[in-house]
């Protein structure tokens, strides 16, 4: 491909550049209708080789420190830790959380809401989660989730920022597709 385009990272050295796949996608992506709504299903992964004025695209040692991060959330949603949930939101005010239950603007919002909720873990398990960090400092973690004997699927988006402190999440949205997606 010409310098500086995406290419899949799966593919060939001499494969095509990523293009936004076209209505009805093949490979690359499907698209998928119900209630007639579509909803895109991304294809593999992908990478960027040195995108002309912008930041480098999924660093290895980057993706990996946000994986952790990421794991390190999902655990702590697990296990009812409220303190390490708190932690890894980023304390100014201008956190925001969008969910089923409303949005929560800034960390003590964020905080109270669980805390409100009580210290219960959440058993769910992960499908389709893609972590992609842009340069070395801010990332995006995104995933599906299924409970245990529900049909409902849980998205959830989070956009993390490497802060003096650590990787924390500085904004959040988690939505629910009833009878799954």
């Amino acid at each position: 491909p010409p310098e500086g385009l995406p290419v899949h990272r799966f593919a060939p050295a001499c494969a095509r550049p990523i293009m936004p796949p076209p209505p009805g996608a093949g490979k690359a992506g499907r698209l998928n209708v119900r209630a007639g709504r579509g909803i895109f299903r991304p294809g593999p992964r992908l990478e960027t080789r040195g995108v002309a004025d912008g930041p480098e695209i999924d660093i290895p040692e980057i993706v990996a420190e946000v994986r952790a991060a990421f794991d390190r959330y999902e655990g702590a949603l697990r296990m009812g830790d409220l303190d390490t949930l708190a932690e890894l939101f980023w304390d100014p005010e201008l956190t925001l959380r969008y969910g089923p239950n409303g949005t929560l603007f800034g960390h003590a919002a964020i905080d109270g809401f669980r805390r409100a909720r009580g210290a219960r873990g959440i058993d769910r398990a992960l499908r389709n989660t893609a972590i992609t960090a842009f340069g070395r400092d801010a990332a995006t973690a995104n995933t599906e989730a299924v409970a245990p004997g529900s049909a409902a699927v849980t998205r959830q988006s989070q956009t993390w920022v490497r802060m003096a402190e650590g990787w924390r999440i500085v904004a959040a949205h988690v939505s629910e597709l009833p009878g799954g997606g």
